[in-house]
């Protein structure tokens, strides 16, 4: 009986060891194997998106090449078409996708998540904007990938058990951020991201969560495409303080008003738009997509094809080949720009943002001859895009680490910081703008 006794014994210990053991592998899933599975995911699908716009991309460049004034026709109808799935079978995959996160963030996350981050928008948004791509728009593709990001790590709340409601705010903002920082490859920039731009309070136990989600993200983007800079590693030649603080100022002021009137042109477009395009807006969305495709394929074949797409090559061309562009480049880029986010189509500004500030910068190159084109090319950049998105900390970040710019540190901060200054007298921030629009629907 002793014997018995002790053997059962043996056997109820064992039992409550793997009971205790089962319990605690689970909790640990809970608190990261869900969120780290997730951060793989997000990294896995920003990269294979990249390249999916990519070829996209390459798709229209080969037909354009074959027939240069194709586009004239490919490009209203791929517009026309887009706005069209979108409003039908994909509302809220439209535009950049920023403006959807920030959103869920602050508003009823269980109902804004369901509409604008649900696994059908996150279709949409992959799909429409590889097909708008290769129709030539004028689109990028960072900011679809934030909210794809998001909409990925968000409907991971369904794996957490009840009581985890707290997690789904914080995974939205991980998403987000961990997107931001796969696209562009830029870490620091998806942490500071989530700060400034997507959570107006960062929390301390959410930054946990955003960081070693980056991380993860971010490691599998690395493993795939190797250990890059977006732009490659620029050389910057030392510059004379005053000729360079000169530089600065006028960059960054004349990238505040370019920037500040580009989202008023957004935010405003019955301001400016003629009555009877305002009228085709409101009561036929998908002929005014039409519409605008054609001044996008009219602009893109006017300029031999330098605007159509995100503007990727151009930008990179200035800043590692010197290679030379119109200086009328920057204003037909900035007319593509809007004529491709007016019709309400699944596309970024990231990226024609940057390719814009790149052109204006080798327009400044005129004034400021004798300094270095990569450098004005980069301060142009960081001008722009802060001046866009009013988020200058981010934009700052952002482009040091695409052009390895550390030598410029001061000057890129000091543009972003001025530029964004400048923005603000011409319209209040685009992406919270936007965002609001979305909690008044």
């Amino acid at each position: 009986m002793p014997s018995s006794a002790s053997s059962q014994e043996q056997q109820e210990r064992q039992l409550s060891l793997y009971q205790l053991s089962k319990s605690h592998l689970r909790r640990l899933w809970v608190e990261y194997g869900i969120l780290w599975s997730g951060a793989v995911i997000v990294g896995l699908v920003a990269v294979l998106y990249a390249q999916a716009i990519e070829i996209g991309f390459g798709v229209f460049r080969s037909i354009q090449h074959r027939s240069p004034w194709l586009p004239l026709l490919l490009t209203p109808a791929v517009c026309a078409a887009c706005v069209w799935l979108t409003r039908r079978y994909f509302p809220g995959s439209e535009g950049s996708g920023i403006p959807q996160a920030i959103a869920t963030l602050h508003g009823d996350t269980a109902e804004r998540g369901s509409t604008l981050l649900s696994l059908r928008v996150l279709l949409g948004k992959i799909v429409l904007s590889v097909v708008a791509i290769a129709g030539g728009m004028t689109i990028g593709r960072e900011g679809p990938t934030v909210q794809i990001g998001a909409a990925i790590m968000y409907n991971l709340r369904r794996l957490y058990p009840a009581g985890y409601e707290h997690m789904e705010r914080r995974l939205i903002l991980a998403g987000a951020a961990a997107g931001l920082a796969a696209a562009f490859n830029t870490p620091l920039a998806g942490i500071v991201f989530a700060i400034e731009e997507l959570s107006r309070s960062f929390e301390q136990r959410a930054s946990g969560v955003v960081i070693t989600t980056i991380i993860f993200a971010g490691l599998v983007a690395l493993s795939i495409n190797g250990n890059y800079t977006y732009f490659g590693s620029i050389a910057f030649p030392g510059e004379t303080s005053g000729r360079l603080i000169l530089a600065v100022i006028v960059t960054a002021v004349l990238m505040g008003v370019a920037g500040g009137l580009f989202c008023w042109l957004i935010l405003n477009p019955t301001r400016w738009i003629p009555p009877a395009l305002v009228t085709l807006r409101t009561e036929r969305p998908v002929a005014f997509a039409a519409v605008c495709g054609f001044i996008v394929a009219v602009i893109g074949v006017a300029a031999g094809g330098a605007t159509f797409g995100s503007g990727y090559e151009q930008a990179h061309g200035l800043l590692n080949d010197g290679q030379g562009l119109s200086v009328f480049y920057p204003f037909l880029k900035f007319a593509s720009m809007i004529g491709s986010y007016l019709p309400g189509l699944p596309g970024g500004i990231f990226a024609p943002s940057l390719s814009i500030g790149a052109g204006f910068g080798n327009l400044l190159h005129l004034l400021f001859g004798g300094t270095s084109l990569p450098m004005l090319v980069a301060l142009a950049m960081v001008g722009y895009l802060a001046a866009v998105t009013q988020s200058p900390i981010t934009a700052f970040v952002i482009v040091m680490e695409m052009v390895d710019g550390h030598a410029l540190v001061i000057s890129l901060m000091a543009t972003a910081l001025i530029a964004s200054a400048v923005s603000k007298v011409f319209a209040p921030p685009l992406y919270e703008t936007l965002a609001e629009r979305y909690l008044k629907s």
